[in-house]
């Protein structure tokens, strides 16, 4: 006589469920790193030195940066302020979903030494560069390469050394970075050069004016 068992068709599916979810974020885990997986544990902000001169506080976001704690609160869609626990990031017109952005406060200084001090508040590597503004020229004109990137030539400082000043490899996600410069009267453009993010929006102006 045959005996059914009613219990063991059920117990099979749940079984192969939990295997098949296991093997699904083992795989996604493999693809994605702590670069470009918004979900990735974020660097935790390190501290940043007294800085020579008047201070450029600088953010950097992206939509990976929604995506952290926080994520539903207010400013995420550009709406009120999400300084993240630095109180100079209050009111910032944050991104809308899609898009990059850089953002310097203020952003016309007294020329001479001065210091940009930068906060990554996004889910992606960033840096910032300095480069001068032609007669006419306007942030975002920049023609760009078949690299993603626009040409460096002239560039009077960068931020990109993951808690440390100067250059370096990239600003990791939720870190500092700093640098300090020496500007004439003038304009000048802050941009991200990692490729593709200039053209997703990463650059803003500087304004340095003569000392009264």
């Amino acid at each position: 006589m045959t005996v059914h068992h009613p219990v063991r068709l059920p117990l099979i599916i749940a079984s192969a469920a939990v295997v098949l979810g296991l093997a699904s974020t083992v795989g996604v885990a493999a693809v994605l790193d702590g670069t470009r997986n918004p979900l990735a544990p974020r660097l935790s902000a390190c501290s940043t030195p007294s800085l020579a001169g008047f201070v450029v506080d600088v953010t950097l976001a992206d939509m990976g940066g929604m995506m952290g704690p926080g994520m539903m609160g207010p400013g995420m869609m550009g709406n009120g302020p999400a300084n993240n626990g630095y109180p100079w990031q209050d009111a910032y017109p944050w991104p809308r979903m899609g898009m990059m952005r850089l953002y310097g406060v203020p952003n016309t200084v007294p020329a001479g030494t001065m210091s940009l001090r930068v906060h990554n508040n996004g889910g992606l590597t960033h840096e910032v560069v300095v480069l001068p503004l032609g007669p006419g020229q306007r942030p975002g004109q920049r023609a760009i390469g078949v690299d993603g990137k626009v040409d460096e030539t002239g560039s009077l400082g960068e931020a990109s050394r993951t808690c440390a000043a100067d250059q370096g490899e990239g600003i990791g996600a939720g870190a500092n970075a700093w640098t300090t410069i020496n500007l004439p009267p003038g304009r000048y453009e802050l941009l991200c050069n990692i490729a593709g993010h200039y053209a997703d929006g990463m650059y803003g102006e500087l304004d340095t004016t003569e000392r009264g």
